[in-house]
């Protein structure tokens, strides 16, 4: 074979080869992200009574969830509000099975995930209470802090900012809220609030840190306290 018939095979094999390498990047599509999870039950904020294998002090609660797209497998990430801690869980499947106290309450999320990708989705946050054996009356959840978060650096424009909470009660007879804020761990009251209301202002100074819980009532005299977050004033 002549040296330009060489040079011209030589040149085709390599136009062959690029042609069959881009043509498999090009085909090669990303993997899609998995769906976030919805969950169905427990129910959001309910008392849930349906627990198995019931003993006077826990039961087994089967949590379940939607099948989320392109997921192919789930962590369910369960939290006592009464002790603050933690619970995980892994499922292939849209269902968990888990033995826990009674008479507590929990919050719960779901996350969904991908062998195929690193991308993460994560279900809202639901509450519930464990029933307890006779329990008629149900203490208030403890109230989620919205603002400012945990940590958070807060801009002042004048010398009050506004704190806020959600609350939330299986028995909806919240009577109000105690709201408490300080500049170390010893908390004072700053103020309460009617049920319908969730906020609260307070005077504050720059450069400085403080912390803040709230602290819920209902009709029944039960109370819960919220987490303290701490957050600084710029």
């Amino acid at each position: 074979m002549s040296k330009h018939r060489l040079k011209k095979f030589n040149f085709t094999l390599l136009g062959l080869l690029a042609t069959l390498v881009l043509g498999c990047i090009k085909g090669k599509e990303p993997a899609l992200p998995p769906a976030k999870p919805i969950l169905t039950f427990p129910f959001k904020n309910e008392v849930c009574a349906a627990g198995e294998n019931p003993t006077p002090t826990e039961n087994t609660i089967h949590f379940d969830w939607a099948d989320a797209a392109n997921a192919d497998g789930y962590l369910l990430s369960l939290k006592n509000l009464k002790t603050g801690a933690i619970t995980e869980a892994t499922s292939k499947t849209s269902d968990v099975k888990l033995t826990l106290p009674r008479a507590t309450p929990f919050s719960w999320t779901v996350t969904s995930v991908s062998s195929k990708t690193t991308v993460t989705a994560v279900s809202d946050t639901w509450k519930f209470y464990n029933s307890g054996v006779g329990q008629l009356s149900y203490a208030p959840f403890p109230a989620t802090l919205t603002f400012p978060a945990m940590g958070q650096a807060v801009d002042l424009t004048g010398n009050t900012i506004a704190l806020t909470w959600n609350g939330s009660d299986v028995d909806g007879d919240i009577a109000g809220y105690e709201i408490y804020i300080g500049k170390n761990s010893t908390l004072a009251l700053a103020g309460t609030t009617k049920p319908y209301n969730q906020s609260l202002s307070v005077a504050v100074t720059s450069n400085t840190i403080y912390y803040w819980k709230v602290v819920t009532k209902d009709a029944q005299g039960n109370s819960s306290e919220s987490e303290v977050y701490q957050f600084k004033v710029n």
